[in-house]
């Protein structure tokens, strides 16, 4: 069985599913099978919650005050899962802060709005803008959706605004200064804070 928590950058993280609506051109799962300290990151079947709730019991928490639903997928794609898993860290877990990294498509993922949802056990989201406009995010990002997916992701992105305190969204450094300056108005529109995540090039 693949990893379900692992620790990367001394984090721990959840890696709940490996579905995913887009294939993003610098996706790091491209180029590597694990990150981090995980041993697998590729699912053989879908977790359930009892695998989750197994892997939470087993891990020690006692040096961590948060972790990152972000595995090798869209953590949205198993929207009830994510919803079960983090409302059971809440329980048995509460002084561990807990953020979504996500790719904002979760209400076209769930064909309804889940921010407020999400947002009920989430401390931080943060949601990858990664383009400017709707053709080159499409272009970039290579999602199911296509001619839908940025609006989509800008909507969900200013309904958590409304009910969580703390969200971003990021962009990785492989677009120009002057996209970054763009993307950065764009955030600004949504409410949320704004990141520029390094792109690392395969070793």
């Amino acid at each position: 069985m693949a990893d379900i928590i692992y620790l990367f950058e001394g984090s721990p993280y959840f890696n709940i599913t490996n579905k995913c609506p887009c294939n993003c051109v610098f996706c790091i799962r491209e180029k590597k099978d694990v990150v981090g300290e995980a041993k697998k990151m590729w699912h053989d079947v879908q977790p359930t919650f009892d695998d989750v709730k197994a892997a939470i019991d087993a891990f020690d928490w006692s040096e961590y005050d948060h972790a990152v639903f972000c595995g090798y997928g869209e953590p949205t794609n198993e929207l009830e899962l994510l919803l079960k898993s983090a409302a059971y860290m809440k329980e048995h877990h509460p002084n561990v802060k807990l953020r979504l990294n996500t790719n904002g498509l979760s209400d076209l993922i769930n064909a309804k709005p889940t921010a407020e949802l999400i947002c009920r056990y989430m401390d931080a989201v943060s949601v990858s803008l990664n383009e400017t406009t709707s053709e080159k995010y499409d272009k970039i990002t290579r999602n199911i959706f296509p001619g839908k997916a940025f609006d989509a992701m800008l909507r969900f992105t200013k309904d958590c605004v409304k009910y969580c305190h703390d969200v971003r969204m990021t962009v990785v450094d492989v677009i120009s200064e002057k996209e970054i300056a763009d993307a950065q108005k764009i955030c600004a529109s949504t409410g949320a804070n704004f990141m520029v995540r390094r792109f690392v090039p395969e070793n």
